[in-house]
């Protein structure tokens, strides 16, 4: 066996090498020297896995092609790195005030890219379980990690809606082999002989969606979202509603780009329903939330919606406007999550209270305009990348004949904007309250550099980033 074997999967290899060390050093080192060395290892791991993404080229698919290798999985293995290198600068000046850096967290979170990397490379149901249960598991522990009592009952939650999860996906893929007696993606989904007509194929579908559904927050599997997000530490948060969802979701594309007709047929009345739910309860919740973190959950879970309305129409752009959708989504949500854990007060709890942010915008103007600008841009208003965003999606529903959902989408997004407005309202026009924050920190500027050309540059000049998605959506 030689070393070009191992060439396909050096992005996976360089995660569990370094995780491995990061432990390793955790437990051998101590104080505040410790965190630094901790930190520097982390980046340098994950900078060097998306260099290999980038720049490797992965060749054919290794262990009898049960993980893709190809330009589909290395675009999002790329972005699984980058959004938990923003997480982890934004945990640095945050874990000054909470306990939210140590050994265990910087190495459950290259095990998380780990867990995601594999879910959106699976072409093999077995992998794709092991990628769920990886991501999955570095979660329970990351949720509670400031050790208080509103970080275990968010990790209880979401302990108890992950082992359901499984438990639906497990089952689903028995019943999947059951029928088509292949555990292979492209067999067991596509092969018209195999999948089409039969009961158990239906069932086995329905079981998987529904365990997707529960980690991309879709209505009526998103009543955990409020209390986790609430309850996690802000970073742990920012990395959970983008990183994990965005995995989740590259692995539903590549399900439903493989379903055969038969069953895509059955599919599209379950995600029209799952769709419309999502970004009208969504919003709708999200009007009466006076906590910004809850707001952001309710929010999270609408742009879901959109998200499920876009992957509708992927038989025909082969999942375009999703992919794009979700690279905005992930500079948006980082972004906002991210201004939020740079405002942490106490080690007691963030920055949350609505009210605490009274005429925040004149006191810090930086943090926020940065917070404006993600808020607007998950509005969909011009030119941030949301707006670009929302717009492929609407369009492609549009001609895909959807047009009941895309106006229900419509009504959806007008409503964020009152959700979207009051903060804003509160930001710069309510009287100012004096309150003393962590700061940015060299780390979180960065960060913050890299999302605020993003959310532009996608908004203002998208064809370049069409482009490159549309060579590498071809499974």
């Amino acid at each position: 066996m030689t070393l070009l074997f191992w060439k396909p999967i050096l992005f996976q290899l360089l995660l569990t090498g370094g995780g491995i060390l990061v432990f390793g050093a955790g437990a051998a080192a101590a104080g505040n020297a410790s965190r630094r060395l901790l930190f520097i290892l982390t980046t340098v791991t994950i900078l060097s896995a998306t260099l290999a993404a980038l720049l490797i080229n992965g060749g054919t698919a290794p262990f009898s092609g049960m993980l893709d290798t190809g330009l589909y999985a290395r675009f999002f293995n790329a972005l699984f790195a980058l959004t938990a290198l923003t997480a982890l600068f934004f945990s640095h000046r945050h874990a000054g005030l909470q306990p939210v850096a140590g050994d265990e967290f910087y190495g459950l979170l290259i095990c998380a890219v780990l867990g995601m990397s594999l879910v959106a490379g699976a072409t093999h149901w077995l992998i794709f379980f092991l990628g769920f249960e990886l991501l999955s598991l570095a979660f329970y522990v990351l949720i509670a990690f400031c050790r208080n009592e509103p970080g275990y009952e968010a990790a209880l939650k979401y302990l108890v809606m992950g082992m359901v999860a499984s438990g639906f996906l497990v089952f689903g893929i028995a019943m999947l082999y059951s029928a088509t007696g292949s555990l292979q993606m492209p067999v067991s989904l596509g092969a018209p002989g195999k999948s089409g007509g039969s009961p158990a194929t239906l069932l086995a579908i329905g079981l998987i969606l529904t365990a997707v559904g529960f980690k991309v927050s879709l209505v009526p599997f998103h009543l955990w979202t409020p209390d986790v997000y609430q309850g996690a530490p802000t970073p742990v948060t920012a990395f959970l509603t983008t990183g994990s969802k965005i995995a989740v979701f590259a692995g539903l594309l590549r399900i439903l780009l493989l379903t055969s007709d038969w069953l895509w047929a059955h599919c599209i009345p379950v995600l029209w329903i799952l769709a419309a739910a999502t970004m009208l309860a969504g919003n709708i919740a999200a009007l009466t939330q006076t906590r910004l973190k809850r707001l952001l959950a309710y929010s999270s879970i609408a742009q879901m919606g959109y998200a499920a309305m876009g992957l509708l129409a992927i038989k025909s752009d082969r999942g375009l406007a999703v992919i794009f959708y979700m690279t905005a989504y992930a500079l948006m949500d980082m972004g906002a999550f991210g201004a939020i854990a740079t405002c942490c007060t106490s080690k007691d709890a963030d920055m949350d209270d609505l009210n605490q942010y009274q005429g925040f915008g004149y006191s810090h103007p930086w943090q926020g305009a940065i917070l404006t600008g993600c808020l607007l841009s998950l509005a969909g208003l011009p030119p941030t990348a949301g707006f670009m965003g929302k717009f492929f999606i609407f369009k492609d529903a549009f001609q895909a004949q959807y047009t009941g959902l895309a106006l229900l989408g419509i009504v959806a997004a007008i409503l964020s904007l009152f959700v979207y407005l009051k903060v804003i309202v509160t930001l710069y026009m309510r009287s100012s309250e004096k309150t003393s924050i962590s700061g940015f920190g060299v780390a979180a500027r960065c960060a913050f550099a890299v999302i605020v050309f993003g959310v532009l540059w996608l908004g203002l000049f998208p064809s370049f980033w069409l482009t490159a998605i549309s060579r590498m959506t071809a499974l």
